[in-house]
């Protein structure tokens, strides 16, 4: 059995530690007090086990063995089941990774099913029997610590989640080509943890409701109005970065395009200017041709060229040369070759 810690509470004092379930109901009952039960991953049977000592709904159970719930509430009788999701930032990765914490409150038994390695509900635990005064409250008080615990841990989540973006707008304008992908990574982790924090308004307010008039829980509600502050604040940086990421995302669009217009645009003048020095080479190769041609015909030496006996060919030929040469430079200068 996953059990971390297995306690009953007398008047919000520690009284006893009970080696087993059954020890801890038949306590409760005898010394009415409350039941304090934290376990951690526990498998079906040994989830079932503690349903079975505690009477719990099946629906809960069912929904706390399956995991990966949205933040809730649900009435089942005078139980409630309720469901978080803390968060915590990893330094090393640069990523957020999400748990859950499922709560079972009976009228004299809280039981806490913890998935992941954060919160850290010994902390919790500590805090609560340091006053005895708010833990005599009931499970309401233990819901109340698990609740604020997670979202204090909400603040490092925010804190890495912003150094991160300060992050990806540098690597914006520095052109790295992988700050597409982290713009969308850290998108996604945002929305999961607006997910995360989104319900616990509604979630928060429903208890305070229930318990608004309860002179006995007066400093629960005031802790709980304490934590429902913390979230609407959270809330809202959260939001931020989702509009600073999406604006992000646009901006680097737009330079994308930018850089690649850039890349065309010198493409283009790469490929104007290979033509024109293809044009001039050609120009020049077409001016020497004719010259070329004479020549290497009136340098022919047969016997029988009637050519070679003009009186006036040798002037004529360099003429002729010069002429087509003339002819073709300025043809080809009014049409911007040369």
């Amino acid at each position: 059995m996953p059990i971390i810690d297995n306690a009953v509470y007398v008047d919000g004092a520690r009284t006893a530690d009970p080696s087993n379930l059954t020890e801890t109901c038949e306590l409760i009952r005898a010394r009415h007090g409350m039941g304090w039960i934290g376990l951690y991953r526990p498998d079906s049977s040994e989830l079932q086990a503690v349903a079975d000592e505690f009477a719990l709904h099946p629906l809960a159970v069912e929904d706390a063995q399956e995991g990966h719930q949205r933040p809730k509430i649900e009435r089942y009788g005078d139980d409630r089941f309720v469901v978080l999701r803390p968060a915590r930032y990893m330094d090393a990765e640069e990523r957020v990774e999400f748990g859950e914490v499922d709560l079972f409150l009976g009228t004299d038994f809280v039981v806490v099913v913890r998935h992941a390695e954060a919160p850290d509900l010994k902390a919790v635990r500590s805090r609560l029997e340091a006053e005895p005064t708010l833990l005599d409250a009931g499970p309401l008080a233990v819901f109340y610590g698990v609740a604020d615990r997670v979202v204090d841990d909400y603040a490092a989540v925010v804190n890495g989640l912003e150094n991160d973006i300060d992050e990806i707008e540098d690597q914006l304008f520095a052109g790295e080509s992988s700050v597409s992908q982290r713009i969308y990574e850290l998108t996604r982790e945002v929305i999961v943890f607006q997910r995360a924090i989104a319900p616990l308004s509604g979630l928060l307010e429903q208890v305070r409701a229930e318990i608004d008039g309860h002179e006995a829980l007066i400093e629960v509600r005031r802790g709980l109005r304490d934590v429902l502050d913390h979230v609407v604040r959270i809330q809202e940086r959260v939001e931020g970065f989702r509009v600073l990421l999406q604006n992000a995302l646009t901006v680097n669009s737009t330079l994308v395009g930018q850089r690649q217009n850039d890349q065309i645009e010198k493409l283009t003048r790469d490929s104007f200017e290979q033509g024109n020095q293809v044009k001039k080479v050609s120009s020049w190769a077409a001016i020497g041709f004719f010259p070329a041609t004479l020549a290497s015909i009136w340098g022919m030496n047969f016997e029988n060229m009637p050519e070679l006996h003009w009186r006036f060919g040798y002037p004529l030929a360099l003429l002729a040369m010069l002429t087509l040469g003339v002819v073709l430079y300025i043809t080809f200068r009014r049409r911007n070759w040369l």
